[in-house]
């Protein structure tokens, strides 16, 4: 085929291309939602610019005889780049190249009407549109999922640099990290918790902490925000909360074990109290381990406010406390766990049943006088009176003290 009818197919393109560019706009912003929210001021102009480009690499290759290259594109490693930084998905991405492959497409059916011999050369110039827009595309998805992979890893690095931030005490700093933090919904004076989860059962081969932190992000969803990431083997998440009771949102949290429970992954987490302001996220995070401890080799979730105040306290593990047990206690706690337990748990079970022998006796599956001779010598070798609050509470809290390593029941 003569090579003028092309030559006037792409003159009038050339001619009319700003007309064309606006008609292709037009049908993307209509047709790809990403675009008409983009808040970026400069994206209308700049993915008018990129089409008006691929619409030249279509014409200099015709023009030329010559199948398009992947150099003919070289501009559309940075439009790319742009898109992601910019929000716009890669799906959204490739549809504008198809959307301005049809804006071509009406542009040469038009001038090709003008006579028979324009509109026999309209199906090879077609044929090579798609193939230039086919190479133009590839190299598009391959750029911008090159500048994703970069783009998470860069994210990824910086919120783990805010956390960290967060958790020494020195708040988001200025710049890229406090974009981060705003982005997440965690402003400086926000009521925030902390969330700590970790394994408690070796992984699944080919299971990672990654992917339990992609699960953990996709479940709080946008509604909660907040930060997740992977620090020394745990799952650390610092959270914006509406309320001042962490245990309202402890149901979304149980969702969210059940999720990664079926998913494989069998995590203990912990949840701390409600704090003011990030700057009470080291706290935060404290409490957060000291709840998850309470769960032990067991998966699950606890929130601080959820366990008592003899648990808090020996879950803190201070040396003084210990040393403040009197010996007698103290022998007499010793003494029993290196038998097999038996007081220790009758008087556990005794405070668990508020102190009436009889129902304790039902739960340790023993006869009544049974218990009560049990309790007697209990009173005999600790100089407890077991009738009195006070004595009672001290020796449950030398038993939670002195055996909480040891993984004895509480009551």
């Amino acid at each position: 085929m003569s090579m003028e009818p092309i030559k006037r197919i792409v003159a009038g393109i050339r001619e009319d291309l700003p007309h064309t560019v606006e008609l292709f706009l037009k049908h993307n912003w209509d047709q790809v939602p990403a675009y008409a929210v983009s808040p970026d001021p400069e994206l209308r102009k700049e993915v008018g610019d990129h089409a008006e480009a691929v619409f030249l690499a279509v014409l200099t290759t015709l023009e030329e005889g010559r199948a398009a290259v992947r150099e003919d594109f070289q501009f559309t490693v940075d439009q790319a780049t742009r898109r992601v930084r910019q929000g716009v998905a890669l799906a959204d991405f490739l549809q504008a190249f198809r959307i301005g492959q049809v804006a071509l497409w009406e542009r040469i059916v038009e001038i090709a009407a003008a006579d028979p011999e324009t509109s026999r050369a309209a199906l090879p110039v077609a044929s090579h549109v798609m193939q230039v827009i086919e190479v133009g595309s590839t190299v598009a998805a391959e750029a911008y999922l090159a500048a994703h992979q970069v783009e998470l890893a860069e994210g990824d690095r910086i919120r783990r640099d805010l956390v960290e931030d967060l958790l020494a005490g020195r708040g988001a700093r200025p710049g890229p990290m406090l974009e981060v933090a705003r982005r997440c919904g965690l402003e400086s004076d926000d009521r925030i918790i902390v969330l700590v989860a970790v394994p408690v059962r070796p992984l699944r081969p080919g299971r990672s902490l990654r992917e339990a932190l992609r699960h953990v992000r996709t479940e709080l969803g946008p509604a909660r925000e907040g930060v997740t990431v992977i620090r020394q083997e745990q799952l650390v998440a610092i959270l914006p909360v509406a309320s001042d009771d962490v245990r309202t949102i402890v149901p979304d949290l149980r969702r969210i074990y059940r999720q990664l429970a079926r998913e494989g992954f069998e995590l203990a987490i912990g949840a701390s109290t409600v704090h003011a302001g990030l700057g009470a996220a080291p706290a935060a995070y404290a409490e957060a381990g000291i709840a998850r401890d309470v769960l032990g080799a067991d998966p699950g979730v606890m929130a601080l406010p959820m366990i008592s105040t003899i648990d808090y306290l020996v879950l803190r593990e201070d040396p003084t406390a210990r040393r403040l047990v009197r010996p007698a206690l103290r022998q007499f706690v010793e003494e029993d766990l290196a038998r097999d337990c038996v007081m220790i748990e009758t008087m556990l079970a005794y405070v668990a049943c508020d102190l009436n022998a009889k129902l304790a006796a039902e739960r340790l599956h023993v006869h009544v006088n049974t218990a009560y001779h049990r309790l007697e010598r209990i009173a005999e070798r600790t100089g407890c009176d077991l009738r009195r609050f006070a004595d009672v509470e001290e020796l449950i809290f030398a038993i939670r003290l002195l055996t909480e390593p040891r993984g004895v029941a509480r009551a």
